[in-house]
């Protein structure tokens, strides 16, 4: 038997249809190699967010938490008291706000960290009379199982190092060994210092110069405690790390330009790296981590400010590139899709 020809709006419907699951699989492959794309559904935490807490003005640190996924933990810089607060990532709304008893009054509160004890460090660290202060804090209490605002009892250790007095920003518990490390922020020459096996409550914990570095304002290790990255105003890089130090020169990570950069973590899965910065409603914006480079494989980093590392390259690489390419490809075919569909009608 012989079937009947479609009409030309049975036709219209065809076409229409076709372009359209076109059009869905084109968009879906763009989005599947876009970065940041995937991360949203797959790992909580690992895209960019903005928080919306007028009460955070001069967010200086920034740390992933492991039992509330997409949560962030920050803390104002200086002049707002011992509080922390906890950032739900897929909102930006605050979740908690967490108030230290135990402790003197913070002077200038610059990096936060999440030791493998699952025990919050908090960096009064800075020094805004640039290294006059001889001795600086740091602050230790359990992340809360709970969000919600809560009072709680800290730890206070108090902290000199071997060579004098610095001004510090950046805090970064290693997430194996528990060992805590700060780096100072120096115009010249930074030096990166390891603190005691353990900290103690009682006298003073000594820090020791392991290594120079850069001009940091923050730095935290991946989770699985190979790699170091470290953030300037202008610039951040990623060491391979070995036997307690950073290995070679880095390899170079477009951080984003956010003026008053002041803080780095890593996603709890160690895809992504979240960076920060001061400023009523700042924004935290995900960067995917990459791979730690082998050591001597590396140009020396530039100085900061240097153009090179002011700003991310503006050519689409990598998973970005494709992702584009794919998209336009989807459009184009959904407009002379459209475009053969409007001739069809005119006839």
């Amino acid at each position: 038997m012989r079937l009947p020809l479609p009409s030309a709006a049975a036709g219209t419907a065809v076409a229409t249809a076709v372009a359209a699951a076109v059009a869905s699989a084109a968009l879906a492959a763009a989005l599947a190699v876009l970065p940041g794309a995937a991360f949203a559904a797959e790992a909580p935490g690992s895209s960019s967010f903005t928080i919306s807490d007028p009460r955070i003005k001069e967010s200086s640190g920034l740390a992933a938490s492991r039992i509330h996924p997409g949560v962030y933990w920050t803390h104002n810089d200086s002049d707002d008291g011992p509080y922390v607060y906890a950032v739900d990532s897929a909102t930006g709304r605050t979740v908690a706000r967490v108030t230290l008893t135990g402790i003197g009054k913070p002077r200038d509160v610059e990096a936060i960290s999440l030791g493998p004890d699952g025990q919050l460090y908090v960096g009064d660290i800075g020094d805004n009379r640039n290294g006059t202060w001889d001795h600086v804090w740091i602050y230790r209490f359990p992340e809360p199982k709970q969000l919600g605002d809560v009072t709680v009892k800290a730890t206070q250790f108090t902290v000199r190092y071997a060579d004098g007095a610095r001004n510090a920003e950046a805090l970064m518990v290693h997430p194996v060994t528990g060992r805590v490390y700060i780096a100072s922020k120096d115009e010249s020459k930074g030096g990166l210092y390891e603190g005691p096996a353990e900290l103690s409550a009682d006298g003073s914990n000594v820090f020791r110069r392991v290594a120079d570095v850069p001009w940091v304002t923050d730095g935290a290790f991946s989770p699985d405690g190979n790699r170091l990255t470290l953030r300037g105003y202008f610039w951040a890089r990623t060491y391979p790390w070995k036997d307690g130090r950073p290995e070679g020169e880095g390899e170079r990570v477009d951080a984003p330009w956010q003026g008053q950069a002041e803080s780095v973590t890593y996603a709890p899965d160690g895809s992504t790296l979240m960076f920060g910065a001061e400023g009523e409603g700042s924004r935290v914006i995900a960067v995917p981590a990459g791979a730690a480079p082998s050591a001597g494989t590396s140009a020396a980093p530039p100085k900061p400010g240097s153009p090179s590392d002011a700003a991310p390259s503006s050519e689409p690489t990598g998973s970005f590139g494709k992702g584009a390419a794919v998209l336009a490809v989807g459009l184009a075919i959904v407009f002379a899709t459209k475009h053969l569909l409007r001739r069809r009608r005119r006839r």
